[in-house]
């Protein structure tokens, strides 16, 4: 067998060298193409929501700036008591069609709040008890079936919930407490638990999950029961995470649109009564924006409750978090 000469070995490491070089260089292009593309698919997510935004604003500018619409709803006759009879004390009143266009936005407020509050108070027990048994006490076979199940109820369309609120929840709803209305904030409240629980639970079950095994294990050695361990140190050690499963549905709930309008009742009545019918801020852009004059009062306004529905999400998701992390700090032993 012949040697190479030096000369020719001096080539063959040249010629590996450049290929090697040539092998780096189409790897950290191709590197660089697809971080491109994938920081230019998140930018695009961020331009979308910005752009909405803009939209939004722009088109309810008019509140603020057109003295024709400031006329009808002004800032003022949106959010004080406005005269709604001369015979009667000022009030607050959602009726955008008339001679004299009421437009209050407390009515609409109270209605959101009041569905809302009857939402998470069924959803958020349900939800934190149900991945609490899941991540604690579910047998591994039990356990692959329930997850499922229960995430799978966020794939519902929301306007078959609805139709099932509307038909059957309300019925038996008003025959098993004597409610006077049939569609009202408590039907529409349990109807909107159906879409927060799988989100409740999925987040509550993954902060569950997350706790270090040694936290059970050191309980358990210290003679707690699984059910002591369960609520006393896994769930304290994942409060964070179960806090903010509370908050994100929260938000979810006042951002449902279907199951409100369709088993609300929508009625803007001032009334803190769960047993009367309501109209909630999401559902009366979802009636109204279909037969509204564009560019009039009564448009820019359904926009601006738009405007309205961004900024409370926006603050509720920064109080969520800072109050988070401020928990962290504190389970953590640093300075609250």
């Amino acid at each position: 067998m012949l040697k190479s000469s030096p000369v020719e070995m001096v080539a063959e490491a040249a010629v590996r060298a450049v290929g090697s070089v040539q092998s780096m260089r189409r790897r950290q292009l191709r590197e660089a193409i697809i971080e491109g593309v994938v920081t230019l698919v998140a930018l695009s997510g961020i331009a979308a929501v910005a752009l909405i935004f803009v939209f939004v604003a722009r088109e309810a500018l008019p509140v603020l700036t057109d003295a024709a619409v400031r006329a009808e709803a002004s800032l003022g006759k949106m959010f004080l008591p406005q005269v709604l009879r001369p015979d009667r004390p000022p009030g607050f009143m959602w009726q955008p069609v008339g001679d004299v266009p009421k437009m209050s936005m407390i009515p609409l407020f109270i209605g959101t709040l009041k569905v809302t509050l009857v939402a998470m108070v069924v959803a958020v027990p349900l939800g934190i008890a149900a991945a609490v048994y899941v991540a604690e006490f579910a047998p591994r076979r039990l356990r692959e079936v329930l997850k499922p199940v229960i995430e799978m109820l966020a794939g519902i369309p929301s306007v078959v919930v609805g139709f099932f609120a509307l038909m059957v929840l309300a019925t038996w709803l008003q025959g098993a407490f004597g409610l006077s209305n049939r569609l009202n904030a408590v039907t529409a409240g349990v109807g909107l638990a159906f879409a927060v629980i799988p989100l409740v639970f999925t987040v509550s079950e993954d902060a569950l999950t997350a706790v270090p095994a040694s936290y059970r294990e050191a309980s358990l050695a210290l003679g707690a029961t699984r059910w002591e361990t369960a609520l006393r140190v896994v769930l304290p050690a994942a409060a964070p995470g179960v806090l903010a499963a509370v908050a994100l549905g929260f938000g979810r709930a006042v951002g449902e649109t279907m199951i409100v309008l369709m088993a609300s009742g929508n009625a803007a009545i001032t009334s803190w009564n769960p047993a009367d019918s309501v109209r909630s801020l999401s559902a009366t852009i979802a009636a109204e924006m279909g037969e509204v004059v564009f560019g009039g009062a009564h448009y820019s306004v359904l926009f601006f409750i738009g405007i309205e529905l961004f900024a409370f999400t926006f603050v509720l998701n920064m109080l969520a978090g800072a109050f988070v992390r401020s928990l962290v700090r504190r389970l953590a032993g640093g300075e609250s």
